[in-house]
């Protein structure tokens, strides 16, 4: 038996996760240190201040649901992938470019760029479908 060892598509889940992290660190971005009387970020109340939130702010918090929604299917399509025995280095390719169309996703999100980030999402969405398949024999 060969000894297991992280692939690149792997990583890419690791990634992945961290992206909604990405997302609510770009909403709360340099209201950290501002007392939450001032407007400030409330750990007290992370939702409800997240929540009142407009503009970029607000779509980065939408950002980072939308990321937590699309991640399952994300690693229940790199781990099936695996399974099947597809091809590493198709499966490398296509979990890399889903993980940059989701940061390219985030970045037109936040910059309130509706059109191209329909766009993109769907491009991410079949490149899931692809990694799913993409052992399928």
């Amino acid at each position: 038996m060969l000894p297991a060892h992280f692939t690149l598509a792997h990583w890419c889940i690791l990634v992945a996760a961290l992206l909604p992290i990405v997302c609510a660190g770009i909403a709360k971005y340099g209201l950290m240190r501002t007392p939450p009387a001032k407007g400030g970020y409330d750990n007290n109340h992370p939702r409800a201040w997240l929540a009142r939130q407009t503009d970029w702010r607000a779509r980065a918090n939408a950002a980072q649901a939308n990321t937590f929604e699309a991640i399952p299917f994300f690693f229940a399509a790199v781990i099936i992938a695996h399974q099947l025995q597809a091809s590493q280095a198709r499966l490398d390719i296509l979990a890399v470019l889903f993980v940059v169309l989701r940061i390219v996703y985030i970045a037109l999100y936040v910059g309130d760029r509706a059109n191209a980030r329909s766009i993109v999402w769907a491009l991410a969405f079949f490149i899931n479908i692809g990694i799913l398949f993409s052992g399928f024999r």
